[in-house]
């Protein structure tokens, strides 16, 4: 019997010191998976963090774009747009008088497409007056309502 005992007490002290290696080990391994899980969870929370960041630059990014485009079409059609103007003198005779008047023609273009009739006025014209400015000044089709490359720029803001 105490041959068995010297025999067996080795064998579960191996045992114990087995299972006792296994549970230091496992609870290791616990925390190494335990911090792991913790640096996969910060890294993926810095990632969704950079992709918001990224998203919403983007989005402020595509919209300045849109914006851009948007207002160098506009201005480009703009530019298209141009006037044509006539002018000649009649006379019109009644009895004894004798009236002249300044007939002013317009029409308004897109490249060489016409966007409108001939819209005629006719203005009282005066021995002496200057037709030029008579010209000028009657048109229906103001230059700073046709013309945007002539108008006063505001500054854009810059958008992030």
């Amino acid at each position: 019997m105490e041959a068995l005992l010297w025999v067996l007490l080795p064998g579960f002290a191996a045992v114990g010191t087995g299972l006792l290696a296994w549970f230091v080990m496992q609870s290791r391994m616990e925390v190494a998976l335990a911090q792991q899980r913790e640096q996969l969870a910060e890294s993926r929370g810095a990632l969704e963090a950079e992709r918001h960041a990224l998203e919403s630059t983007l989005d402020i990014s595509l919209k300045a774009a849109e914006a851009t485009a948007k207002h160098d079409a506009l201005q480009n059609f703009l530019t298209e747009l141009r006037v044509e103007q006539r002018h000649y003198m009649r006379e019109s005779r009644m009895l004894m008088n004798s009236r002249k008047s300044l007939v002013l023609q317009e029409r308004m273009y897109f490249r060489n497409i016409p966007l409108s009739d001939w819209i005629e006025h006719e203005i009282a014209f005066e021995e002496g007056a200057d037709v030029g400015r008579l010209v000028q000044d009657m048109t229906v089709f103001d230059k700073s309502v046709v013309s945007i490359t002539e108008a006063p720029r505001q500054p854009r803001k810059a958008l992030a």
